[in-house]
């Protein structure tokens, strides 16, 4: 056996024997629950986050995330497979490190790949030998071959000799109770193929499927298919929607009657704008990408616009609606309901709720918002300015106040009936008025 047969082997070993330590970078939306699927699987487990509150929390068995129960944590913790720090010469202690750190876009509209530069720098001093590297984080494809295949070599490592790289989508889908990390299939792409044979073992013991491809940059351009596919979609159905509202027809209708098709139809619904971490960043990723070839990616740059168009014809709607009532936004208040970018969690990132926050703000109303899984506006670089505000009370007087109400995200907590009975007047952009009686849906709700 040579010596490049002899680390894997004795890397795959430990995998089998569960003797290896895993640690994950970044503990956000998809770096806690995969932390938790490996700790629980028996491994050792370290968690790394240049947040000390997010270890704090993890070392002391809380949860800061809603969706994530606490009890979880604290059985990983107290069974001595689940720790997290700061401190990232621990790295060197380590198996295998899981990259998923933030891939935002820029002011621009083009990558931001800071966070994992930085991560990848910081790293770097203290991998050895024997070790994996998986990079998670959605990205265009080559990324993995440019910022961290090439700073390993530099510094040393011969990649699918001494270390192993590998890409591997996060497919998370936060709140959804049908699918786990463990029990979505995994894809997974190496730089060599005795890096993706690491991979396959990496995620392999823990993962119910593991999907391999050919290289990393198949596995990059997979997790972008996957979410362009759902943007675009939701474009054509978004400017469908619009068209709809001029013709006096109703979308939700139209989409349900289509659904009845058993071949060749899938549904995707309209909404007030794209939100969450993927949907609304990735196609540009790939567009970005592409021009570097000389190549225009119109359709999903019309995707993205229409998309990112939705708050402005969501205001217009609520106009529309105040004008019913002989008043003008400039002046009026309004209710904003959910904060989430999805119903039933807390992860209000990227959500065009804040988009229709800036916007009603920026034409004189008074907009407050109610939404029990974000009780306060936490700190972020982009809405930094609201961070502190607080959700208002779901009782009559204080809903009763408002001269509208806005439906961005609703929870299945909250009751419909309830909101109807209390608002003045109701802007719906997620068809959840559906149930309610027709009498009221004609005299104090309009879809947008």
């Amino acid at each position: 056996m040579n010596a490049k047969d002899s680390i894997i082997a004795d890397f795959q070993s430990k995998i089998q024997d569960k003797s290896a330590t895993i640690s994950v970078v970044g503990l956000g939306y998809v770096g806690l629950p995969l932390a938790l699927a490996y700790s629980e699987g028996g491994y050792n487990t370290i968690g790394f986050d240049i947040d000390a509150i997010k270890t704090r929390a993890i070392n002391s068995g809380k949860s800061y995330i809603k969706h994530i129960a606490a009890d979880t944590i604290a059985t990983g913790v107290a069974s001595g497979k689940l720790a997290a720090t700061t401190d990232f010469k621990q790295i060197r202690e380590v198996d295998a490190v899981i990259l998923c750190v933030p891939t935002p876009l820029d002011e621009h509209f083009e990558p931001d790949l800071s966070y994992v530069v930085s991560t990848i720098e910081a790293i770097l001093p203290h991998l050895r030998p024997g070790q994996t590297i998986s990079l998670e984080s959605t990205t265009y494809p080559g990324t993995t071959e440019e910022e961290l295949v090439s700073r390993i070599q530099k510094a040393g490592f011969e990649v699918g000799t001494d270390i192993f790289v590998v890409y591997s989508p996060e497919r998370e889908d936060p709140g959804n109770p049908e699918f786990a990390a463990t029990n979505i299939p995994k894809v997974v792409g190496g730089h060599t193929p005795a890096c993706l044979e690491a991979g396959k073992s990496l995620y392999g013991s823990v993962f119910d499927q593991v999907v391999p491809v050919s290289s990393t940059k198949v596995a990059e351009l997979t997790k972008l298919l996957e979410n362009i596919y759902r943007s675009v979609n939701i474009g054509l159905v978004n400017e469908l929607k619009v068209v709809a509202d001029e013709m006096g027809i109703d979308i939700w209708e139209v989409i349900q009657a289509a659904s009845t098709k058993p071949f060749g139809f899938k549904a995707f619904y309209p909404g007030p704008g794209l939100g969450g971490h993927c949907i609304p960043i990735d196609p540009f990723y790939l567009t970005w990408k592409a021009r570097e070839f000389g190549v225009h990616t119109r359709f999903i740059e019309l995707a993205g616009e229409i998309n990112r168009a939705m708050p402005t014809h969501v205001v217009r709607r609520c106009a529309d609606a105040l004008n019913d009532q002989k008043k003008s936004v400039n002046g009026s208040k309004i209710l904003l309901i959910g904060l989430a970018y999805k119903p039933n969690v807390d992860d209000d990132r990227e959500s065009p709720s804040y988009e229709l926050l800036e916007r009603l703000t920026a034409q004189g109303a008074s907009v407050s918002y109610h939404d029990p899984y974000v009780p306060v506006i936490r700190p972020s670089r982009e809405h930094s300015h609201w961070a502190g505000t607080p959700s208002v009370d779901w009782n009559q007087e204080t809903i009763a106040d408002f001269d509208l109400v806005l439906i961005s995200t609703w929870h299945e907590c909250l009751d419909i009936n309830e909101l109807a009975s209390w608002s003045n007047y109701i802007v719906d952009t997620r068809n959840t008025t559906a149930s309610l009686p027709e009498e009221i849906r004609k005299t104090k709700v309009l879809k947008a």
